[in-house]
């Protein structure tokens, strides 16, 4: 049974329109038409135009009488040269919507795109939350992956080429307009990436939900989102033709994502931060993977009772269980779903190796989720973790 403190809390509006359903892609060029658009640019990475997905989309607009222009030059972690790319495009095509298909480093580009437009200068200068002042170019996110909730999410997070590292540029005027939630477009997702970034929706609705700035509508979304994807990864992953699976998967990442805005997350997506930048560049879904159980076990004294919650969401038996007890089957069965689903390797298999942990940390140590975290952590603690990660 959940119980609740008294709590005063502020859940932020969500402007983005969810479309969400198979075949919605369908209705791509009536949303570009109701937001008084008439020429978009699409913005994908070759892998989704490769599977088709931009030429079906590109065709949907065209048949409704919208003008488009691609740009499918999206790398597995887009920059602050890949937006500048984008933008100039968009100018010389004139443009008037952006359309981001893909992953969560696509739909991050397109957000970047559309706000830069209207607010020119170096996207390093609106790092940070509520930097970004003029309302951008409107959006329409359409995620072909089911993770990173960033169709319905305030954040857009980049690499700066100058430095190598990641940032992020968050506010109420980065929200896409529309979100188009297709599962179609998730069906074909090669397994090892429907793993990958089923776990990362995984651990931003598991950190939402524990951390120390939760509150009840986070919560809620966040504990659905943690059913949905403990009953449907591992189908997803391994039988991709599953609509079932696909859809549930879908909609557990979008609900993740929503539910993130107000709370931020915690140390997990604090280290896959620097671990995704310089050279190491891990794949920000597999660096959550991985990092997902060993950082439960060190938060897990932080709220033991959030845990236990957990496990049961999980669907876990805890009948009878002290909430310590069931709070451990929690950890236990997110190292197992982890393991069903393929991901039994550690970060060292990316190149990660002790001489880097110390760099790793100490940006770590710079995020905003740290500080909101269950359990205080020292530099020391990120240490362990990422060698008990290697």
């Amino acid at each position: 049974m959940v119980r609740e403190m008294p709590k005063v809390f502020e859940f932020p509006p969500l402007p983005t329109e969810i479309v969400f359903g198979f075949g919605t892609l369908s209705r791509l060029g009536e949303k570009v038409r109701e937001l008084g658009g008439s020429r978009a640019l699409v913005i994908s990475d070759r892998g989704v135009a490769q599977a088709g997905l931009l030429a079906a989309a590109l065709d949907v607009a065209q048949k409704a009488g919208i003008d488009v222009c691609s740009f499918e030059d999206v790398p597995q972690d887009s920059s602050t040269t890949t937006v500048a790319s984008a933008l100039e495009l968009l100018e010389r095509e004139r443009c008037d919507v952006v359309v981001g298909i893909g992953g969560g480093s696509v739909l991050d580009t397109a957000k970047a795109v559309a706000l830069n437009k209207t607010n020119p200068g170096p996207l390093t200068q609106y790092a940070g939350l509520g930097k970004v002042k003029k309302p951008p170019l409107p959006v329409i996110a359409i995620p072909t992956t089911a993770g990173t909730g960033s169709e319905v999410s305030y954040w857009s997070v980049l690499t700066d080429d100058e430095t190598g590292l990641k940032f992020s540029v968050g506010g109420r005027l980065v929200f896409p307009a529309v979100a188009i939630c297709d599962p179609e477009l998730t069906m074909t997702l090669p397994p090892m990436l429907t793993a990958s970034t089923g776990m990362d929706a995984l651990t931003h609705a598991i950190e939402s939900y524990v951390n120390n700035a939760t509150q009840p509508i986070s919560q809620a979304l966040s504990l659905r989102a943690v059913e949905l994807i403990g009953a449907y990864l591992r189908s997803a992953a391994t039988n991709g033709r599953d609509q079932e699976a696909r859809y549930g998967m879908l909609l557990g990442s979008t609900l993740a994502g929503i539910a993130m805005n107000p709370t931020r997350l915690g140390i997990a997506h604090a280290l896959a931060m620097p671990l995704g930048s310089w050279d190491l560049k891990i794949p920000h879904g597999m660096a959550n993977a991985i990092l997902l159980p060993h950082v439960m076990e060190f938060n897990l004294p932080g709220n033991v009772r959030a845990y236990a919650e957990i496990a049961r969401a999980l669907g876990e038996n805890v009948a009878g269980l002290s909430d310590r007890d069931a709070a451990q089957l929690a950890v236990d069965s997110v190292r197992r779903l982890k393991d069903d689903v393929g991901i039994t390797f550690g970060l060292g298999r990316f190149g990660l190796t002790q001489s880097h942990i110390p760099r790793v940390v100490e940006e770590a140590m710079k995020s905003g989720n740290i500080a909101v975290n269950p359990r205080l952590v020292r530099p020391a603690d990120l240490e362990e973790i990422c060698l008990r990660s290697l």
